[in-house]
């Protein structure tokens, strides 16, 4: 607001002036001494007068300029943009002219200036002056709003490769942790470790965690360097991947899953609901007297977690890389944030789901 007072004021101003200096040329030098002659109030009278008209031009041109920005860019038709200000902004310095005369023939005694003012070869030179201030002013404004545009579009440009560099970024890290939970040897041996004793327990069991440990690792295989994936082949990852973990923490944690029908063609990074589970095991206990409860819900157009606190005598220590890297993915794939919220009792996170 502030900038915009400091414009206009500059504008009229550097003009008032600029119409004196170019006056000297024009006139003789014996309406110059008319002029000085003349009594002090009819001199400020007319330098107000000369104030209020230019301000009256700015305005005009400012105006056109904020209409016509909004109907034809300068980026799109340049040439149509330059030839429509041109005329409309001509025709209005005309009508402002037109009513200024007017104005002075109705207070002729009061606006009187020396003879020299209305001639007709000066009359006609300040007439063609007056336009050239006008599309003077106009240059001014469209300058100053193709640099604002411009630094506008420099600093988007910017921000874009930013975000470009940091989804690259990302985009390694995801695919280096999903790397990293491939190839994670405790990951590997307590899987390993557990197939083992099923097959000599219960060959059945055994070829059905076989099966499911290839199919967690099919899914991080074909889908760790996509940004998105649906709800639905999300909860198919994790129905294989609860499979193993039920099978080895047995009944100390208790899964229980919501999700509307409708909300299952929506989008979520892949690996997020793993990443959740993997924090609520990983600082709680899991016991069957008293059972890890993780709920997998919807909520409007939310994906919520949540899960009891029963934290463990001895905490391991956290990265926070987990939540950190769900909240980085979703800041370049969408407007909304997901949301941590924490009590005595539970731990919930909730995500958007995208469309």
């Amino acid at each position: 607001m502030k900038r915009s007072i400091m414009k206009r004021v500059f504008m009229i101003v550097f003009t008032c002036v600029f119409s004196y200096a170019t006056g000297f040329v024009i006139f003789p030098y014996s309406y110059w001494q008319e002029y000085v002659a003349m009594p002090t109030s009819r001199i400020l009278s007319d330098i107000l007068v000369n104030l209020l008209f230019y301000a009256a031009i700015v305005e005009l041109n400012l105006f056109i300029d904020k209409g016509l920005n909004k109907r034809i860019s300068w980026m799109v038709s340049p040439l149509k943009r330059l030839l429509i200000q041109a005329l409309y902004q001509t025709l209005g310095v005309l009508f402002i002219i037109i009513c200024l005369v007017i104005v002075f023939l109705i207070f002729a005694d009061f606006l009187a200036m020396p003879s020299p003012y209305v001639g007709l070869r000066e009359g006609a030179y300040t007439l063609i002056l007056i336009l050239l201030w006008g599309l003077m002013i106009s240059a001014l404004n469209t300058g100053d709003f193709l640099l604002k545009n411009w630094k506008t579009e420099a600093l988007k440009s910017a921000e874009f490769e930013i975000k470009a560099a940091q989804s690259k970024q990302l985009a390694a890290e995801i695919e280096l942790q999903a790397l990293k939970l491939q190839l994670d040897p405790h990951f590997v041996f307590n899987n390993l470790s557990v197939l083992s004793e099923l097959i000599l327990k219960d060959q059945q069991l055994g070829y059905e965690y076989t099966w499911n440990f290839a199919k967690v690792y099919r899914y991080l295989l074909i889908n760790s360097k996509k940004k998105l994936i649906s709800l639905r082949e999300e909860l198919r990852f994790l129905e294989a991947y609860l499979f193993l973990i039920r099978n080895r923490m047995g009944a100390g944690t208790d899964f229980r899953i919501e999700i509307e029908e409708s909300r299952l063609d929506m989008m979520i990074p892949p690996v997020t609901l793993q990443l959740f589970i993997e924090n609520a095991i990983k600082y709680n206990r899991t016991e069957e007297e008293d059972p890890l409860v993780i709920s997998i819900y919807s909520s409007d157009d939310e994906l919520v977690v949540s899960n009891n606190l029963l934290p463990l005598i001895k905490m391991p220590g956290s990265t926070g890389l987990g939540l950190t890297n769900i909240i980085s993915r979703y800041a370049l794939l969408s407007d909304r944030k997901p949301v941590v919220e924490k009590d005595d009792k539970t731990f919930t996170i909730k995500v958007p789901l995208i469309k």
